[in-house]
């Protein structure tokens, strides 16, 4: 079992799957071949359960995968819930509630340029260019390089911290961890006083968001994320209010 497990490992390697993939396929597999289950019924299961139908889709995916079952399986819509954003004023209270530096900096560039988790702990010093203000996102999601922009607010943290070695965020050596940031934006949302659950994802919609609001091109907006295709981006112009701040209910012009 365990060598045909790392044989689809390799396999999944050898086809380019990201490593956040590979991760959720194996877990997923795992957790289906501990239940004892046929397939069908594992995935009625979760159904049954009220599992997000995205982790019911994963499920199904990792499972044919592994298996090669093909045959059809009933399997819910992805979800399409609007993404969680903050307030500016909120997205303030986080950095600036943050006494460690380093800390400060993680929610900023996550917030300021729009960046995924897993782009900010593979940030080098060497892909941010002070001069003109910009940042090379390397090997990205689709192994795609981009620019983003880099805020001055963000550079003025910036010039107070010092890199770590090979990445700009490290701990005892080595880079910081998926929970490391997810811990530090976790916590600055508490300390912030803000009841909403958020992610370091949350920051990146709030930054869409209001560049939405402030009137910047939904396809610059695009660029800057790293979006293959433009209805993906497409999704914030339902939760960007700055339209909707014009037009008045019904009831207040009775």
């Amino acid at each position: 079992m365990v060598d045909f497990v790392d044989n689809k490992i390799k396999e999944m390697k050898l086809k380019g799957f990201s490593r956040n993939t590979i991760q959720n396929y194996v877990y997923h597999y795992s957790k289906f071949r501990s239940s004892g289950l046929s397939r069908d019924d594992y995935i009625l299961s979760l159904i049954e359960k009220d599992y997000a139908s995205n982790t019911v889709r994963l499920t199904s995916a990792a499972i044919q995968f592994f298996t090669g079952f093909k045959n059809e399986v009933f399997i819910p819509k992805k979800d399409k819930r609007l993404p969680v954003v903050l307030s500016k004023s909120d997205i303030n209270k986080m950095i600036n509630v943050l006494n460690n530096v380093k800390h400060r900096l993680v929610v900023a560039l996550l917030y300021s340029s729009g960046l995924r988790l897993s782009e900010l702990i593979n940030l080098k010093f060497s892909d941010i260019n002070m001069i003109d203000n910009t940042i090379h996102v390397k090997m990205a999601k689709g192994k795609k390089d981009r620019l983003t922009i880099l805020s001055k607010k963000t550079k003025s943290i910036l010039r107070k911290y010092v890199s770590g070695e090979n990445y700009l965020f490290e701990l005892n050596g080595k880079k910081y961890s998926n929970k490391s940031v997810q811990e530090i934006v976790a916590r600055a949302a508490k300390l912030a006083g803000i009841k909403k659950r958020v992610t370091p994802h949350t920051l990146r919609h709030s930054f869409a968001t209001h560049l939405l609001e402030a009137g910047v091109d939904i396809r610059h907006i695009q660029k800057l994320l790293g979006h293959s295709r433009l209805q993906t981006t497409q999704i914030y112009t339902n939760v960007a209010n700055s339209d909707l701040k014009k037009i008045k209910s019904p009831y207040d012009v009775l």
